[in-house]
């Protein structure tokens, strides 16, 4: 197109040869071909001359608008191409989200200004299908899940649970057990997902009966409601890192931990924007959760 488009302007194939760094032979070839897919002649000589057919001069326009659009379909990808913008399809759990994670999100704004990231939160079932089916290209995820070939998880780190209680509400400083926590009212998180189903089994280890006495799907709403007194709970550190006014942390025993990954599809394309967050996230793996409001 582009060839057809000089020799129609210029009247010489040598010159637009040269114009466009290939060679006669070729120049020529590339027109032959041209007039070959749209069964009609597009140029003719006279007076020494290459000049349109009537069929050409009907095609100038049309190549034009083509050329214009194929320069403006490059226009639209360079920027990704040059790492300048991109899209990060992000799914994770409402704690990683608001506790772990902004670190990571800022810097990968500051490295790639241009970057849209759209954050779905769930729990790591529902997620780890988003990102198998493509909904999602990366997720911060809770192990463990059932492994699937067409994933890649890489663990990113491990985050201890605490208990939070009401001051007063539990005797002593120290670690507390099952069968301690089973007497108090417990307020824990819903259902259904793998940080409720760590803390189930950590409590049927200990042979008990606990009284449950609400579920919520809202970490931040769990801990605000232990602030009131309606209860205890167990929740992953990185939520209780800011003290919790009228609350205390406590150790539980015997230790439960959860280990967070990074799960992907093995064939997903690594743009720079993904590999800018994957260095950044990566990062968190040398940052422990401080233990600022821990029951002395």
């Amino acid at each position: 197109m582009r060839t057809f488009l000089s020799v129609a302007e210029t009247g010489s194939v040598s010159a637009s040869a040269r114009a466009l760094g290939v060679t006669q032979p070729a120049a020529s070839q590339q027109l032959r071909e041209m007039e070959r897919r749209l069964g009609v002649r597009l140029l003719e000589r006279a007076a020494g001359r290459s000049i349109p057919t009537a069929a050409g001069e009907a095609l100038i326009p049309a190549a034009r608008r083509a050329l214009a659009a194929a320069a403006d379909a490059e226009d639209a990808v360079v920027a990704h191409r040059e790492g300048a913008v991109g899209r990060i399809r992000l799914g994770t759990g409402a704690t990683a989200c608001i506790h772990l994670l902004p670190p990571a999100l800022a810097a990968l704004r500051r490295r790639v200004p241009g970057v849209e990231v759209i954050v779905e939160t769930g729990n790591t079932p529902e997620i780890v299908q988003r990102v198998d089916e493509g909904l999602l290209d990366i997720a911060v995820v809770t192990l463990p899940v059932s492994r699937r070939r067409s994933l890649e998880f890489t663990p990113l780190v491990r985050e201890s649970f605490l208990a939070l209680a009401p001051d007063g509400l539990v005797a002593g400083s120290g670690p507390i057990g099952a069968a301690a926590l089973a007497r108090l009212p417990l307020i824990l998180y819903e259902a259904g997902g793998v940080m409720r189903r760590l803390v189930d089994d950590w409590l049927a280890r200990g042979n008990t009966d606990p009284h449950v006495t609400m579920e919520l799907d809202s970490i931040e709403a769990i801990k605000v409601l232990v602030a009131i007194g309606l209860g205890a709970s167990i929740l992953p550190e990185f939520a209780l890192r800011q003290p919790i006014s009228g609350t205390l942390c406590y150790p539980l025993r015997p230790a439960l931990a959860r280990q967070l990954a990074i799960v992907l599809r093995r064939e997903k394309t690594r743009d720079r924007a993904l590999r800018v967050f994957l260095e950044e996230v990566t990062k968190l793996t040398s940052k422990s959760p401080a233990q600022a409001n821990a029951a002395r």
